[in-house]
């Protein structure tokens, strides 16, 4: 691995890409030069996400030219490397439409099944938090840490869709987390994770969740002090859905939500 390459290096350069597409995407937040068409499964996509990947793109063609990227608007390039850039111009799509600020660009760099480093930009909050193994997890320049909330009835749980109309497995597990909890919201989306990292929320739940989603948000949520696994309990960016909490909700949160889980540190 060379210098540019070490986790913390590339922890930078995964925030800067993260911050060099919020700024694109920021130029069309509530303007009148966004432009919105529908894709095949008929969520949105805008001129701003486009913008927002091809310069994410472009950037990172640039200086690692031998690296693989996978974002959400146009899919994958370079699939054979040995460390791809995964991205998510927009999360939040619809937030970013309604003019409500909480939508998030992802960046990850990731190895096999390794995540390296990832970051969060939150352009209309000034807000970014960036995260590598072994090197903790940041936002403006200040460490971040997870609560020390240890008891359900006293944390704050956030999902991005509190219906979880799409399964009824999951909403009757769900109801079991939010019976049980002090407070309930849906400040979902990316932004629930960054909530969960900087100890202003406990847990927070996804029910889907998409690679380019979760890629960014496992390492600021773990090297915060954090737990992140899917629905089954595995510590994965690809399992389809997230749990996110503190440190010590993780096993009582899971139980909760029916998920096996080992108390062992990540």
């Amino acid at each position: 691995m060379s210098a540019r390459e070490t986790p913390a290096r590339l922890m930078e350069a995964a925030a800067e890409v993260a911050r060099i597409a919020g700024e694109i995407a920021l130029r069309h937040y509530r303007s009148a030069s966004l432009v919105i068409d529908r894709k095949p499964d008929g969520s949105p996509v805008t001129n701003a996400d486009l913008a927002a990947e091809d310069a994410a793109r472009d950037w990172i063609r640039a200086r690692f030219p031998e690296d693989g990227i996978l974002g959400e608007e146009y899919g994958i390039e370079r699939g054979g490397a040995r460390r791809r850039w995964i991205l998510d111009p927009i999360d939040g799509t619809r937030t970013f439409l309604r003019g409500v600020p909480l939508w998030g660009v992802l960046v990850a760099v990731v190895e096999g099944d390794d995540t390296i480093a990832g970051a969060a930009a939150f352009p209309a909050l000034g807000e970014l938090a960036c995260a590598s193994r072994g090197e903790g997890s940041w936002s403006n320049g200040e460490r971040l840490s997870v609560s020390r909330v240890d008891r359900i009835s006293d944390a704050l749980v956030l999902t991005t869709d509190e219906t979880f109309s799409a399964n009824r497995s999951l909403r009757a597990r769900w109801g079991e987390l939010e019976g049980s909890a002090g407070m309930v919201r849906s400040w979902g989306d990316c932004y629930g994770y960054l909530l969960v990292a900087t100890g202003r929320a406990e847990v927070m739940v996804d029910p889907v969740l998409s690679s380019w989603d979760a890629a960014a948000l496992l390492p600021i949520v773990e090297e915060a002090g954090g737990r992140f696994t899917d629905w089954a309990g595995a510590r994965r960016i690809d399992g389809g859905g997230a749990v996110a909490t503190n440190a010590v909700l993780a096993s009582e949160a899971r139980r909760l939500l029916d998920i096996p889980y080992s108390a062992e540190a990540p």
